[in-house]
């Protein structure tokens, strides 16, 4: 189980590679440095905030302006980390802002696209990113820098196209497929909860007997 958690870590890892190095084309030369990272992330803060307060305070359904304030908070999401390794400003504060960050982003859509048709899905996902924090916050609180993981970050790519295709559909039932994807998530998030606990058993952090046949 661990092999393959491993192999399928570093298949994974390459492929961030990959996108770090393209975007570090711009990044590198260009990325003005008065724009800190945590200032791209902040935006997707903001507009995380912002769509609470449009869809469920003022109920503007406008799927235009929620679909463009969702592509823009998930291109931040893209760009944030690449922006941070980029330019040396890699930070703990920025690692926290970005897992808080994904979160305002993704809560409003879930609530406002899956809430009359996949209420099930819905729970699900709020229930496993509600654990998700109870273990960011067990692992910070044993002193271990707190950075997200590769299947954290797949997860977050995979949940971002399922959402841009529902609001794309939506009022209408998306393609099975991008639900499918949204189950698959969840996978995604037990392996980065799951990594989270190997790391801190690895550095003694904590003793957990069950793991040694994994």
């Amino acid at each position: 189980m661990k092999s393959f958690i491993d192999n399928l870590g570093r298949f994974l890892e390459k492929l961030d590679r990959y996108r770090d190095e393209l975007l570090f084309l711009f990044i590198k030369p260009y990325w003005p440095r008065k724009i800190t990272p945590n200032y791209v992330t902040s935006v997707r803060i903001f507009i995380g905030v912002a769509l609470f307060i449009i869809l469920f305070f003022y109920k503007i359904n406008d799927k235009g302006l929620i679909l463009l304030l969702f592509c823009v908070g998930a291109i931040t999401d893209l760009i944030d980390g690449p922006i941070a390794r980029g330019t040396d400003k890699v930070t703990e504060l920025g690692a926290m802002l970005d897992s808080t960050a994904d979160r305002l982003l993704i809560l409003p859509i879930a609530v406002y696209s899956l809430f009359d048709h996949h209420r099930w899905l819905l729970l699900v996902l709020l229930l496993v990113e509600i654990t998700n924090t109870l273990v960011s916050i067990f692992y910070k609180s044993k002193e271990v820098y707190l950075e997200s993981n590769i299947f954290g970050k797949t997860k977050m790519v995979l949940i971002c196209i399922a959402f841009i295709a529902i609001l794309i559909f939506w009022p209408n039932d998306p393609p099975i497929l991008f639900v499918y994807m949204l189950w698959l998530t969840v996978l995604f998030s037990f392996l980065s909860m799951f990594s989270r606990l190997i790391e801190l058993k690895q550095k003694k952090k904590i003793h957990v007997p069950q793991f040694k046949n994994l």
